[in-house]
């Protein structure tokens, strides 16, 4: 038995020294994917129209909004809030940002019809009527942008044989302690993932911080009505445009996603929602990622062997793995997501969501309880 809890011990720290090993190759893999020389238009920036479904609101809500008001932009925009109901919390502060930018394109839509189980995009489909121009930019109400996200997007996808435009995005947490821990979920090891993916060309992902096409590639697709019925509406739409021989494309920039958790419980919800939701379209790359998990495997690995020195000293060498990785996505998001001293703590609540996300098929989103099918669709429980 001795014997058997040192073998898988060592097995431990192989896999966290593999871990190491992907964590610095993923930090030299982003610098390479977000150095490129970003496309510049060449042609009088075209009109868009930006669709922002809403739904409550936060503390980050209005300086999200407020970042997609301020774009140093030269073509036409159109900016589109969209809600269930004029009751929502967000509805005053959509009403309250068209006074305040009066010289803006604002149009506020409250209608309370349902498409299908997933509500955002029931609210996007609601806001469709009413916009105005070819060239669409949805994206996620809690993310924040620099002044030239715009030309950056518009830029991307003016690329030939580009379908669709998504943006990487890092976390941006409150004060508190569980909204910067879910910073750091998404800053240090969802986005590198995403970073070492694109680099390798083993993935197109499409991600709901951006998505930007045409109105001619969104017909091609079926328009969002086709994807009412999955609960990874982006990916899938994004699946949906490279099934027409068309790329999804990246600008050079990282947009910050608000963590707004505000509890240990609101935390593992959110992301056993995310994990599960990773796990049912990429079960095989979802499963692999295993060996990103060096701080906990090399833990168990130290503890199974009794704490030699010789374990202590790879678990050392994988703690500076992680430091490394956070300093460069730190440099290229601009912002840190979280101090040093949280990272073990972040990987070690990592670890646990990851093996409990391994075992059922339901998740929490916005309050309603949901089962997730092997094809990505969601239906009530």
């Amino acid at each position: 038995m001795l014997l058997f809890l040192w073998y898988a011990g060592a097995a431990c720290l192989v896999l966290a020294v593999c871990g190491g090993v992907y964590a610095i190759a993923t930090a030299m893999a982003a610098m390479r994917v977000l150095s490129c020389d970003a496309p510049v238009l060449s042609v009088t920036p075209p009109a868009v129209t930006i669709l922002k479904p809403l739904r409550g609101e936060g503390p980050t809500l209005e300086t999200a909004l407020v970042s997609f008001l301020s774009q140093a932009y030269a073509g036409p925009v159109q900016v589109i809030f969209g809600l269930h109901g004029a009751d929502d919390p967000a509805y005053a502060m959509a009403l309250r940002l068209k006074q305040r930018f009066s010289a803006h394109d604002i149009v506020v839509v409250a209608d309370s019809h349902l498409h299908g189980p997933n509500h955002k995009i029931s609210n996007v489909i609601n806001m469709m009527p009413h916009a105005k121009h070819d060239l669409l930019v949805l994206a996620d109400a809690d993310i924040k942008v620099l002044p030239g996200y715009l030309d950056a997007v518009v830029g991307a996808l003016s690329q030939g044989g580009v379908g669709v435009v998504s943006c990487f995005y890092g976390g941006a947490g409150l004060t508190n302690g569980w909204s910067r821990l879910a910073a750091m979920g998404v800053s240090y090891r969802f986005l590198p993932n995403v970073l070492v993916g694109v680099a390798s060309r083993l993935a197109q992902p499409c991600f709901g911080s951006t998505i930007a096409l045409t109105r001619e590639t969104l017909a091609a697709i079926g328009g969002f009505e086709a994807f009412v019925s999955f609960l990874a509406d982006d990916f899938e739409i994004g699946r949906a445009v490279r099934a027409k021989g068309l790329a999804v494309a990246f600008p050079q920039l990282v947009v910050q996603h608000g963590c707004t958790e505000g509890s240990l419980r609101e935390l593992v919800r959110h992301e056993m929602r995310w994990a599960r939701t990773i796990r049912t379209v990429e079960p095989l790359g979802y499963v692999g990622t295993l060996i990103t998990y060096g701080v906990p495997l090399g833990l168990i690995g130290a503890a199974l062997q009794g704490l030699p020195v010789s374990s202590l000293l790879v678990l050392a060498a994988v703690l500076a793995s992680q430091c490394f990785l956070k300093t460069r996505m730190d440099q290229l998001a601009g912002t840190s997501a979280g101090p040093l001293w949280m990272l073990p703590a972040r990987d070690i609540l990592s670890f646990g969501i990851f093996i409990a996300s391994l075992f059922g098929n339901e998740v929490d989103w916005a309050g309603h309880r949901l089962r997730v099918s092997r094809n990505g669709t969601m239906s009530r429980i």
